[in-house]
């Protein structure tokens, strides 16, 4: 359930614009599970980052070796979203170097891009504290959306073989359960507004950060 100070914390993001900042990236691999080292390297560097509301980071995609490891590509991208308000904040990563997990990445110019509505979102992975088998987290999931006023369809993403799995994201010494998301038949407003808020917890790790389907 919401409380006071979250649902406070959700109205001050929703009435602020809300922007995307996607930032080219030079480096070979980074750790496959690399949420949490990514978030830390980045509250390292700005520390004024770690406690703004509505922060929200996406984890950076590359091409898995099946060993723990994603190899980056020329269209692998970091992804921050923010309110207007702090975009100053997160421009200054610009040209900064992050280690991740005894990984290396350089961080370009970002640019500045106004979030899109989109009728379908998907989470790569969405974590619900107390909830990690797929019918209550879905359940929870759905009265999370109402508490937040959109209405969608909402389902559990399948794996390649048309199953559910379970995803974690790792946290210092404990790994946090969730699985992925496609949210669909959103109207432009209820859409944006997820993609402001998200679902669940661990948004500045990565978990519960929804894109437009087609972007996938």
């Amino acid at each position: 359930m919401l409380t006071i100070q979250e649902g406070q914390a959700q109205r001050q993001v929703i009435e602020l614009p809300c922007v995307e900042l996607s930032f080219g990236i030079s480096g070979k691999t980074l750790p496959a599970d690399h949420g949490y080292g990514l978030f830390s390297s980045i509250s390292h560097l700005q520390p004024e980052l770690h406690q703004i509301p509505g922060l929200s980071i996406e984890t950076i995609a590359g091409i898995p070796d099946k060993q723990g490891k994603i190899a980056l590509t020329n269209q692998s991208r970091l992804r921050i979203r923010v309110s207007s308000d702090r975009v100053h904040l997160v421009c200054a990563l610009a040209g900064k170097r992050l280690e991740i997990g005894g990984h290396e990445i350089w961080l370009h110019i970002p640019q500045i891009l106004p979030l899109q509505p989109a009728s379908a979102l998907r989470s790569r992975i969405v974590t619900i504290k107390g909830y990690q088998e797929p019918e209550p987290f879905l359940e929870a999931a759905r009265r999370q959306l109402e508490q937040l006023g959109i209405q969608a369809n909402l389902a559990i993403a399948m794996n390649s073989q048309g199953e559910i799995a379970r995803k974690t994201i790792k946290i210092k010494r404990y790994s946090v359960v969730g699985f992925g998301l496609v949210a669909t038949d959103l109207t432009e407003e209820d859409s944006l507004k997820l993609q402001v808020i998200g679902l669940g917890g661990k948004r500045r790790m990565g978990s519960g950060v929804f894109v437009p389907l087609r972007r996938i």
